[in-house]
Order: structure tokens, then sequence, then C-alpha cells
């Protein structure tokens, strides 16, 4: 099986890695993080110059087509500069369901926005006792007229605080964890009745916290089915989850390179760390875990494609695992052997463990992914 990537591919991957190299050093990130909500504007402005905000996109609206191995290479990218601009809520999230979901009217409205920077989105799912699952919504969508009422609270909205227009998930019939019942709507984040309170993340991105009251949207904010749209839901997270794995994928290698750099310097008893056998061995079995992270994360975005919801959701939940693990055994290895500085906020090594942890956090942890597989009879 051929893993090389064609010349369309290798030219994104060493466009957007020259993009990077050339503006988002850890120093420059820092001055990012303290702009108003937590990201640089120049910097999306110039991924979008380069047209990696309309990377997924179809030709029809304005994008380029691409694919699952497209969106990979961003990612990974994104995860070795430790980008905090919103790829994954606008791009992958909020465009995942214009693109599987939207009329369009509705593509038309947002996708131009989203391809040239000047739009946002963010995904309104996690309440308060939902944990990871994505039924679980008491958020209520009520009819009036041909429009709707949506009442309800959502916590953790990645982007939140600056996004443009808010993906929300409301129950518009049945009870609470119902597997039916459930409608995803596009809600102008200035919409009256929307209140916002935003805050940093301990990976250093911005989410808030919002709460919806009384918000009166029109019948052209109905995304797919108002009464069935879980499948729509799932599909989403799908497409994030195998984002997720690939940002951690980047996020690993980085942290690699960056601690065999580390140990080849630091000198005890007046020799480099990095001589003593037993850290070999610990920076070789990084290597490891580091590349079954990589093969999984390729498995991913090749299962993604999987015309079986199911076959797709369990290889996309395998991954998940496999992806938790390595990010928790190559993030305290890191850390470990860059010993107390990797603890301070000045080195970039505990910024990348954060970043690893909260994507094992984020749509589902290890625990609950292999929970999935196990239910599901495996893998195979």
């Amino acid at each position: 099986m051929d893993f090389d990537l064609n010349e369309e591919q290798r030219l994104l991957k060493e466009s957007i890695d020259g993009l990077l190299t050339d503006s988002y050093d850890f120093e420059s990130r820092k001055k990012y993080m303290a702009e108003k909500g937590g990201w640089s504007k120049t910097v999306w402005l110039k991924l979008a110059e380069q047209g990696l905000l309309g990377l997924p996109f179809s030709e029809a609206d304005g994008g380029f087509g691409g694919g699952g191995v497209e969106t990979m290479i961003v990612m990974e990218a994104l995860g070795k500069a430790l980008v905090l601009e919103p790829y994954l809520a606008t791009v992958v999230i909020g465009g995942g369901f214009l693109r599987h979901a939207g009329t369009d009217a509705q593509r038309a409205a947002h996708v131009p926005g989203i391809i040239d920077g000047s739009k946002t989105l963010a995904f309104a799912q996690l309440e308060k006792n939902s944990r990871y699952d994505l039924f679980d919504v008491t958020t209520t969508a009520k009819k009036k007229g041909d429009g709707w009422i949506i009442d309800g609270e959502k916590f953790v909205v990645l982007n939140g605080e600056n996004a443009d227009t808010l993906v929300v998930t409301a129950r518009t019939r049945g009870d609470r964890r119902d597997k039916t019942g459930i409608g995803v709507f596009l809600v102008p984040a200035n919409a009256k009745g929307v209140a916002r309170k935003g805050y940093p993340t301990q990976d250093g991105l911005h989410a808030a916290d919002i709460t919806f009251t009384g918000v009166e949207v029109g019948p052209d904010a109905v995304l797919g089915n108002p009464e069935d749209s879980l499948a729509l839901i799932e599909r989403v997270v799908d497409d994030a989850r195998v984002a997720l794995c690939a940002e951690a994928v980047g996020l690993m290698d980085e942290s690699l390179k960056t601690t065999v750099e580390y140990i080849k310097t630091r000198k005890q008893f007046g020799v480099a760390i990095g001589s003593f056998q037993s850290l070999q061995h610990r920076a070789s079995d990084m290597f490891v875990a580091a590349e079954q992270a990589r093969s999984m994360s390729m498995f991913a975005t090749m299962a993604n494609d999987f015309e079986n919801a199911k076959e797709r959701s369990n290889a996309i939940a395998a991954a998940k695992v496999q992806i938790g693990k390595s990010a928790k055994f190559v993030g305290q290895q890191s850390i470990q052997l860059h010993g107390g500085i990797g603890m301070t906020m000045e080195a970039k090594i505990g910024h990348y463990f954060k970043r690893l942890t909260m994507i094992e956090n984020t749509f589902g942890d290890t625990d609950y992914h292999q929970r999935r597989v196990a239910d599901a009879g495996g893998l195979i």
C-alpha cells in the first residue's frame, strides 16, 4: 500500500510548514495568546490567503475540494506549531456541518466568509451533565410559527467567545437522553438572548459558556432534519476526532524532537544526559509510541470515508484509543526528561503536553473509546 503523498499534497505540506515556520515560533505564540479572543487575526488571514480555510469545501462553493489526507496534513502542521487559531472549530466542525447538511442558501451565506477569513464558527454541544454522549441534550428548540425558540446552556464551547455563528444542538422533542428529537441550528452569536462568558482553557485556547434565553431563529437556521440529526452530529464529530488525531501526531512529533534536542545538550556529571543508555531507551520508546499514533491517525483518515457508519465510528474510536495512550506516554516522558524546567510556563514542552491532554479528553477520552470498541466486538 502506498502511503506517500502525491505532488499536490507535498506542495500543501511545504506551504503550510513554510508559513508556520516563518510566523509561529513559541515567542510569537505568546503574543498571539494575549490578543483579544486568544488568537491572531493576522495569522488567520494568512491561512485564508494560502487557501487553507477553503481546503475541504467543494469547488462549487469556492473551495479546493480537499479530502481527509489534506486535512490530516494541515492538522499535523498546526499541532507541531501549537497553533491557537480556530481551524478545528470553524473549518473542520462548523464547515463540516455545512458540507454534510447545509442547503445551497446556507452554504452561500456562510462558506465564503469562512474561506476568506472574515467569519468563524463554534460548535455549542457540551452540556453540564452530558459528558461524551452526543445525544444527551437538554437545550430545547420549540416551534414558533415557521421559526424556533432556543433555550438552554452550553459549556466549554471552543472559540465560543469569538465566533460569529454558533452551531447549536437542541432538543425539539422527547426526553433528555433520547436519540431522536435532536436538531442542529445555526445561531448568530449576536442574536438577542445569547450570553457568552469567555475564558482561556488549560492549553492556551479560548472557550466560552453560552446561555440561550428565548433566542428566536428562522426556518433557515435549521441544518438537516430538526427531529433526527444525531447521525449528522456523529458524522461531523467523527471528522473532528480524525482531525484531532492528526493534530496529536504533530504535537508528539515536535515533543519528541524537542526532547531529544534537550537531552543532547543538558549536561549532568560533566556529560550530556543523552549519553545515558536508560534515557536513550526512553526516547526510543517515545518514538515507537509516536509512530503507533501516526499509523492509527492514517487509518482513521482512511476509515473516515467508510460508507458504513458503524465501521467508520468503530475504526475512529480505535484510533482515538491509541492516540490517547501514545499522547499520555510521550507527554509524560517529555516532561520527565526535561526535569523541573518542563513544568514551567517558559518551556514550550509543557504546553505541548497540555494540548495533548486536552485532545485526549475532547469528544471522548481513552477509556470512553476503549469501551466503544469493546462493545462493538473489537476493531475487526
